[in-house]
């Protein structure tokens, strides 16, 4: 199996303010691309895009290809189950949306603190457990936004797992947050084969400070999303890493990226090195643009689009008027949409976010940064 996985969590959209909507004729054409050039590894959940990544699956991909010529790898929600009866409903619901009698792959989604309630007196793992017994699941595992020494009770408590997927990027290697390095560790101490999500940071590893742009263009030709694919795909122990492409032009992207695959060398290593000391010494947010944190908000606040907005700002280290800032003012018009000032701090976002961001903290320095030094008004 080759290495690039099609990761569905942020398919491209028809309406770019529902999350819900889906551009199924530009998925098609992606998922034919994925596979003529002979990818097979499809990833969803039960939450992505409020359900129908599943559904835009089983377009794209079952209703059109052999069932033999493609794996399907899909999720229980832990977060959104708080009892037993909720268990086979979901599962069964899942099945019906991609169309299919038994999952390739399965995770018990994002095993960690924040949905505790979903696997601690409820019997989740030990029912997806079941399912493998009864043949609907081939390979089970677990994804996770823990940190290392939660992770390995938890292959400790359940040894069943065969494979594990986790955030993993140059990035967070050494961010004390996430701790990549150390739950790749722990992967590798319990000889399972890993999956990697988020190898670009939600896209942000695709768009460095010029600073950092440059030591790469110096080295080669390549662009920063090779040098953060490679890095991933380097790895001893991983056997998938997603690629959570948002349009055709980005799946051809990474196609040719894994077609010319050549591991990172030393010499490469150390750039990686010194462009992580230019991120960290501007980067202000280490939002991955998840949206696990929107459906929370009862603000309707995009919090990651206002994120993506402020890191952008920084980045510039400018105190005037901006294009960015010029684009939050023009959202701020638009009837419905949140922004930072009408954050209420209720912390409910914060509950649900894999990166740890104190949130309502954040929403006050972005409101300070766009609604009133430079663009003079405010929801309030």
């Amino acid at each position: 199996m080759k290495k690039m996985g099609f990761g569905m969590m942020r398919l491209p959209q028809t309406d770019k303010n529902d999350f819900s909507n889906v551009d199924q004729e530009q998925v098609n054409k992606m998922a034919d691309k994925f596979i003529e050039a002979g990818y097979t590894y499809f990833d969803t959940a039960y939450p992505y895009h409020d359900g129908n990544s599943e559904v835009a699956l089983r377009k794209a991909v079952v209703e059109r290809y052999p069932r033999d010529s493609f794996v399907i790898a899909d999720k229980l929600p832990l977060f959104a189950i708080t009892k037993e009866e909720e268990l086979e409903p979901i599962f069964q619901e899942q099945l019906k949306r991609c169309g299919v009698d038994y999952f390739d792959y399965y995770l018990l989604h994002n095993a960690s603190g924040f949905s505790e309630a979903g696997f601690i007196g409820v019997n989740s793992f030990e029912f997806a457990i079941q399912k493998k017994k009864e043949g609907k699941i081939k390979h089970l595992g677990l994804s996770s936004h823990a940190n290392a020494e939660y992770i390995e009770n938890l292959l400790k408590k359940y040894p069943e797992m065969e494979f594990i997927q986790l955030q993993i990027n140059y990035l967070d290697w050494e961010n004390e947050g996430v701790e990549a390095r150390k739950c790749y560790e722990v992967a590798r101490k319990y000889e399972l084969p890993i999956v990697i999500m988020e190898p670009l940071k939600g896209g942000f590893l695709a768009n460095l400070p010029e600073e950092a742009q440059k030591l790469m263009e110096q080295y080669n030709d390549d662009k920063p999303v090779a040098w953060a694919l490679k890095y991933d795909a380097s790895l001893e122990g991983v056997f998938m890493v997603l690629s959570g492409a948002s349009s055709l032009e980005q799946m051809e992207e990474n196609i040719e990226i894994f077609e010319n695959f050549e591991p990172i060398t030393d010499e490469q290593q150390e750039i990686i090195d010194k462009v992580v000391k230019i991120i960290n010494s501007q980067i202000t947010v280490p939002c991955t643009k998840c949206k696990y944190c929107i459906n929370a908000c009862p603000k309707n606040i995009n919090i990651p689009k206002l994120f993506d907005w402020y890191n952008n700002q920084k980045i510039e280290n400018v105190d005037i008027f901006t294009a960015v800032g010029n684009a939050y003012v023009n959202y701020s018009k638009i009837e419905g949409n949140g922004i930072a000032s009408d954050c209420i701090s209720c912390g409910l976002c914060e509950k649900e976010c894999p990166q740890h961001i104190k949130i309502p903290e954040v929403m006050k320095d972005v409101k300070e940064t766009f609604e009133i030094p430079l663009y003079g008004f405010s929801n309030e």
